[in-house]
């Protein structure tokens, strides 16, 4: 019998990234993990981009992409911005710094270390994503500093994976009971958004928001939001010990 532990996916090596491109003077943009270099002659990257989404109509008509790499200390309320709500429903520009390329398509400055901007030579059809591969056309270094890896993401940010992402893995279930007598204390009970799947843990607290280690689930500001997704509290549901 074939193991499919698709847990096995987490262990390849990724980023983190803003992709941009641009379609009848409107900009699009998200966050991919998926970006890579095929070809050095000419200097060649490949892209993955979910059919679904706003960027990828504005690649497959513009026919140009930028690749803004991402800062291993990017808050997750900026990753939040470009991963976890739609370019239909919100101008994910407002208040961004931004240039633009060559190409005409923006490149985003804010916790970029370095950019690349590509025209889309090939598309290959992957089921739910596209392949967008694409010669680059410009690229420069903007400061030195660590990149984000998907793991330090997960691991370190604590952030999660949105659905349209070709990385996405269904989590498992957890139970949202009351912890039992005896079992973990109220003060380090966590919590887990119900939109996203951003888990809060009061030991770590929430330091990009201000948020100290060790403060409660019940403690947090009334206007406290998720800082992936923005969702409000009370989307939140208290984990099992």
């Amino acid at each position: 019998m074939t193991n499919l532990n698709l847990v096995a996916f987490n262990k390849l090596s990724c980023g983190m990234y803003v992709i941009c491109s641009r379609k009848d003077g409107e900009f699009g943009g998200q966050i991919a993990n998926t970006v890579f270099q095929v070809a050095s002659q000419p200097p060649t990257i490949a892209v993955s981009i979910n059919k679904q989404n706003l960027t990828h109509e504005y690649m497959h008509a513009s026919k140009v992409f930028t690749v803004s790499v991402l800062s291993r200390d990017t808050p997750l309320t900026f990753i939040g911005r470009f991963g976890f709500k739609s370019g239909r429903e919100t101008d994910k520009f407002q208040g961004i710094n931004y240039k633009m390329g060559v190409t005409q398509a923006p490149i985003v400055l804010d916790h970029s270390i370095a950019y690349l901007e590509a025209k889309v030579v090939q598309e290959v059809d992957v089921g739910t994503h596209t392949v967008f591969i694409g010669e680059v056309v410009a690229c420069d270094v903007i400061k030195e500093s660590q990149p984000m890896s998907y793991d330090y993401y997960h691991e370190v940010k604590r952030g999660v994976t949105p659905k349209a992402a070709p990385s996405y893995i269904e989590p498992a279930k957890t139970s949202a009971v009351e912890p039992k007598e005896g079992g973990v204390p109220a003060a380090m009970t966590k919590y887990q958004c119900t939109i996203c799947g951003y888990v809060y843990d009061p030991a770590q607290g929430d330091p990009d928001s201000g948020v100290k280690p060790g403060t409660p689930f019940e403690s947090l500001p009334d206007d406290w939001v998720c800082p992936v997704c923005g969702a409000a509290k009370d989307k939140f549901e208290k984990l099992s010990g």
